[in-house]
């Protein structure tokens, strides 16, 4: 890939909204990530999450996790700060469709029941980051200056 294509990527003109969207989505997807990775917040930390991946079907368990938990930490990190939401926001779309595919679409929408709506609000988020990029206020406008 060229330069061009790198400033492509990573320029946007979406002004300040997607900073409304990406601090609380980047918040929530560290708290969850942490939750799968570290067992913080209540969370299972890699082995129990990963046993409990293996015990739905996906496996090896511990790799899931492993994807999953990093996926949303780290990408929840780079979504916070607008680094490369693009490709970002793309990697957290897939890791909730996984998610709403193989967890929740059995159990209706609702999250009372362990329904998808949680997951499809985030899905919409990721997507809607991966089409408007970071925004105005992201380091993605530093690098993609620095590269023009």
């Amino acid at each position: 890939m060229n330069k061009q294509t790198y400033t492509k990527l990573l320029s946007s003109d979406a002004g300040l909204a997607p900073l409304a969207l990406r601090l609380p989505v980047g918040i929530i997807f560290i708290a969850h990530g942490a939750q799968k990775l570290f067992g913080a917040f209540g969370g299972y930390g890699l082995e129990g999450t990963g046993q409990w991946m293996a015990s739905i079907g996906l496996e090896p368990g511990y790799l899931m996790a492993l994807m999953a938990g990093g996926a949303e930490f780290f990408g929840g990190l780079f979504i916070l700060l607008g680094l490369l939401t693009r490709p970002t926001a793309l990697v957290l779309a897939v890791t909730m469709l996984v998610a709403i595919v193989t967890v929740h679409v059995g159990n209706g929408l609702f999250m009372a029941n362990n329904g998808y709506e949680f997951g499809l609000a985030l899905f919409a988020a990721s997507v809607s980051l991966m089409f408007s990029g970071s925004g105005k206020v992201a380091i993605d406008n530093i690098i993609a200056k620095k590269l023009s």
